[in-house]
């Protein structure tokens, strides 16, 4: 399994929000750039994960996006889902009772069960504690304007 770009931005984008946000909303320039995403294709990633439910949109001046679940709730599944769709490696293609078709659609779809458990093994609260043991430094979420 490959995921596309989107996906990939979907993970990279949720992990921001926990690890560098302090539960505040974060806004989308702020994650594109932490992030190397552009701006435009994370409005996209982030309609689809409001759409399910796991972030939710803040307007106003200290608006943006923010987590709807604690991290140690939001699955890496969750979020591949989201953007993708089902994770299953479907074969729906292949018809027929009694033949190698059916074999492959059963092994395929078993193969599909264990990535989607797999991946709902991973929450976000993990990838955060990995970050840490990394020392990947938090992001400052200071923003200081200096008059002159």
């Amino acid at each position: 399994m490959r995921l596309s770009s989107k996906g990939r931005y979907g993970v990279q984008a949720v992990f921001d929000l926990a690890y560098h946000s302090e539960g505040k909303a974060a806004q989308i320039r702020d994650i594109g750039e932490r992030q190397g995403i552009p701006g435009r294709f994370l409005e996209q990633v982030f309609r689809d994960l409001r759409k399910a439910g796991l972030v939710r949109s803040k307007r106003g001046p200290r608006g943006g996006y923010e987590l709807a679940l604690v991290a140690a709730e939001l699955r890496l599944g969750d979020i591949v889902r989201a953007i993708e769709g089902t994770t299953a490696l479907g074969c729906a293609e292949l018809q027929g009772r009694g033949t190698s078709h059916e074999v492959l659609r059963e092994v395929l779809s078993a193969v599909g069960a264990r990535i989607e458990s797999c991946l709902d093994d991973v929450t976000i609260a993990d990838l955060c504690a990995r970050a840490e043991q990394l020392g990947v430094a938090r992001a400052s979420t200071t923003r200081y304007v200096y008059a002159i």
